[in-house]
């Protein structure tokens, strides 16, 4: 069993995960455990999902009997989240945010924020599986010992700690960032053939 950290409690349910493969726990757990409870709300955060070897979580493997997955699921299904978020860290910038990611790997690429800081949406494994279109589904990419892009992914973090709602992350994301919100906000659309989210 993984550990859990619970902070608050009562609607709207906020998953936290990080260290989802590999060494990546190394620039994402302490700043996942550095967080408090949400203003509203409760935030379970998962700081270390896994050390161990990397899958992607785009393959089926990482969610089949004996994968790192099954955790995710397990807490996702006990948890029933309204805002789901994923901090992972890399080295490959350019692998990440290839336009041509979506042919070569399947999905669409990230979208760099600033700073190195990559936005994208969850596996689409999981999303299917686990959540409505309604729901909040982030995944976060900060690059591997990098602390001027920590400050910026802290920030976004608390921000999402806080938020209520799809439509408010969504205010706040084109608010900020409008280029990037609605590169990203296209590509999530195309991807699962919505026309509104």
């Amino acid at each position: 069993m993984v550990r859990r950290i619970t902070l608050g409690s009562g609607d709207p349910k906020r998953l936290f995960i990080g260290g989802l493969h590999g060494d990546e726990w190394k620039d994402t757990s302490e700043m996942l455990e550095s967080l408090d409870a949400p203003t509203t709300g409760s935030l379970v955060i998962i700081p270390k999902l896994t050390d161990r070897a990397y899958i992607s979580t785009l393959d089926d493997r990482y969610y089949d009997h004996g994968g790192y997955g099954v955790d995710v699921i397990a807490a996702i299904n006990d948890i029933k989240p309204e805002i789901y978020l994923e901090l992972h860290s890399y080295s490959d910038f350019d692998g990440l945010t290839d336009p041509g990611r979506i042919h070569r790997v399947g999905v669409p690429a990230y979208i760099e924020l600033e700073d190195g800081v990559l936005i994208g949406s969850i596996s689409p494994i999981l999303r299917r599986a686990c959540f409505s279109m309604h729901d909040v589904c982030l995944s976060f990419e900060i690059p591997a010992e990098n602390r001027r892009s920590q400050r910026l992914a802290r920030k976004l973090l608390l921000f999402t700690r806080d938020c209520v709602s799809k439509d408010e992350f969504l205010d706040f994301l084109l608010g900020e960032y409008p280029d990037q919100g609605n590169r990203a906000i296209d590509n999530y659309k195309r991807f699962y053939g919505i026309e509104k989210i």
